[in-house]
């Protein structure tokens, strides 16, 4: 990205999607700081969660990140908490990804800061993921939310699985059963992408989703997918986590949807992108070679095709303005 500020972002992961009163609490939060902008908010009630995102200067985004944890924690109740989404704790996963003057290695170091203050201060216990790892065997989401907060008490007491910050849950429980655990780290770039089937069967999904993600030898490398029935939209979704897209995009992974969805005598009838989706991603899809510059015009024309191509527009509304990241930047002047 062509810009000389330092830019970091956050898409923490809320485990509410239906209660209006803590969506908003959580964004006066992130609001209330200043040299960081708030790009967007996805919520689903049925999957019970809201995915923000907002970017700015590290130290702006680190203190966004911990006001927006600490209403969470203040409340949304795990014990009563319940939806589609796999989660582990009221702030279920806070990743930090640099986009422009931060290296890895930085983030990591800004996503350890955060780690022991969300510790230290709210008695959160905090696991490190992805470039923050301190463990192999949980270096990924599925690896670490594995059992999902129901297990989370007998899960902790093994040796293996103490939080890298924050308390050992087990013999704290009582401390943290409310709160549930927090995972945190920094990561790349995803595109959360969610693809919408005409059937309620699940169980299609479910099948689609194990032929394609990486973990079950599927088809396509750098992707995660499960199969599940999405109430908000009445009809079963492949739910995807393209975790490089230049090696795995959308449009490779809509294409390989089709494919396999006729086997099931089934067919794809849209895209549903969860937070923000990097614009090449989206030019692809409308035909752009990758090779080629492009101007203002062709792009405009590139960036509608593959909204029409991919279907972005079919599930819910597509805004390339609110949806697309550096639209979203450029908009709060970032970049």
């Amino acid at each position: 990205m062509q810009t000389g500020a330092r830019i970091l972002e956050c898409i923490p992961n809320f485990s509410e999607g239906q209660n209006e009163a803590v969506i908003d609490a959580i964004k006066h939060a992130i609001q209330s700081v200043a040299q960081q902008y708030l790009l967007h908010i996805d919520p689903s009630p049925a999957a019970n969660r809201t995915v923000f995102t907002f970017a700015g200067e590290p130290q702006a985004v680190l203190e966004a990140a911990f006001q927006a944890i600490k209403v969470a924690s203040e409340m949304i109740d795990m014990r009563f908490q319940h939806g589609a989404h796999p989660r582990l704790g009221s702030t279920d996963v806070c990743p930090l990804v640099p986009l422009a003057n931060i290296t890895m290695e930085e983030a990591v170091i800004y996503s350890k800061q955060l780690a022991e203050r969300v510790a230290g201060e709210l008695n959160i216990p905090i696991y490190l993921y992805e470039y923050s790892a301190t463990e192999p065997h949980r270096k990924t989401l599925p690896q670490i939310r594995k059992g999902q907060y129901e297990s989370l008490r007998e899960r902790t007491g093994l040796p293996e699985w103490q939080p890298d910050f924050g308390k050992e849950v087990m013999q704290h429980w009582e401390d943290v059963a409310k709160t549930g655990a927090t995972i945190m780290g920094a990561r790349n770039i995803l595109v959360a992408f969610n693809i919408s089937l005409n059937t309620k069967d699940e169980r299609i999904a479910k099948q689609i989703a194990k032929q394609m993600r990486s973990s079950s030898n599927g088809l396509l490398p750098e992707l995660r997918a499960i199969g599940w029935f999405m109430e908000d939209f009445d009809c079963a979704q492949v739910s995807m986590n393209l975790l490089d897209y230049h090696i795995t995009s959308p449009l490779k992974v809509w294409e390989t949807c089709k494919q396999l969805a006729k086997a099931f005598e089934v067919t794809p009838i849209g895209c549903e992108v969860v937070g923000l989706i990097p614009e090449m991603c989206v030019l692809e899809a409308g035909g752009w070679d990758m090779k080629s510059p492009l101007t203002t015009m062709q792009s405009n024309e590139m960036i509608e095709k593959g909204i029409q191509y991919l279907g972005l527009n079919k599930v819910k509304p597509f805004n390339a303005e609110e949806k697309i990241l550096e639209y979203a930047l450029r908009k709060v002047n970032l970049i």
